[in-house]
């Protein structure tokens, strides 16, 4: 169906999304883009096993930063999940960018830099004189030519994702997403010392804000969740 609300013509769709031990109704709307074409992300509700059963799908969580790569014709500009502008922090992102044949499309990823063993290291994000090494793991196609995808099912999104993105290697880089059961994904991603996985239905639209219908599994002994109870002590 669909409503009207402040001025601004919403779509909102019903789909079913996953919590522990439950099946969640909820209403997906569409917000409105910025005129930036900043678009406000999907963020993935915390829990502590990753869902199971068919449709399901699983991605490497890296300990980086949320970042939305919006290009229009020749500009680009790269937003924080916050919607503040980045653009000038990370060229090689920006240089990739513009290199993608497409005239316009919104990726969302995570910027990174990352040891010589692969690992994406945080703190190396803190310093500007890292910067010139991030690159971004893109996950999830917003926009690609003038055609909002949001409604679209996450695995066509994903498709259209890897067509992209095919053989780069630099700059922007996609995170692939693993078919396989996802406590046995999320056993290896902790036994590699990664941050976690992130798991997706292939079926569910894109949905801004908090989103139960995608679901983050973090690893208890990785540093990020250090950070997070060291913030929750600062705060009591």
């Amino acid at each position: 169906m669909r409503r009207r609300a402040a001025g601004v013509k919403c779509v909102v769709r019903e789909s079913y999304c996953w919590l522990p031990h439950r099946p969640l109704l909820v209403a997906s709307v569409l917000r409105p883009v910025r005129p930036d074409g900043f678009v406000e992300p999907c963020l993935p509700t915390l829990a502590t096993r990753p869902p199971a059963g068919p449709g399901w799908v699983h991605e490497i969580k890296h300990d980086g930063y949320r970042l939305i790569v919006r290009r229009d014709g020749a500009t680009v500009r790269l937003f924080t999940r916050g919607g503040y502008d980045w653009t000038d922090r990370f060229p090689v992102i920006v240089t990739t960018a513009g290199k993608v044949r497409a005239k316009s499309f919104t990726i969302d990823g995570e910027v990174v830099v990352c040891d010589p063993d692969g690992l994406a290291v945080f703190e190396a994000l803190q310093t500007a004189q890292r910067w010139p090494e991030a690159f971004l793991y893109a996950f999830d196609l917003v926009e690609l030519d003038g055609a909002d995808l949001r409604s679209k099912p996450f695995g066509e999104r994903k498709a259209r994702l890897t067509k992209l993105l095919a053989n780069r290697t630099s700059g922007i880089v996609l995170n692939e997403h693993i078919e396989a059961e996802g406590a046995a994904v999320f056993a290896a991603a902790c036994r590699i010392g990664l941050e976690g996985i992130v798991s997706k239905h292939l079926e569910l639209p894109y949905r801004s804000g908090r989103a139960t219908c995608w679901i983050k599994t973090k690893n208890p002994q990785h540093p990020a969740m250090r950070r997070v109870r060291e913030a929750r002590w600062w705060r009591r």
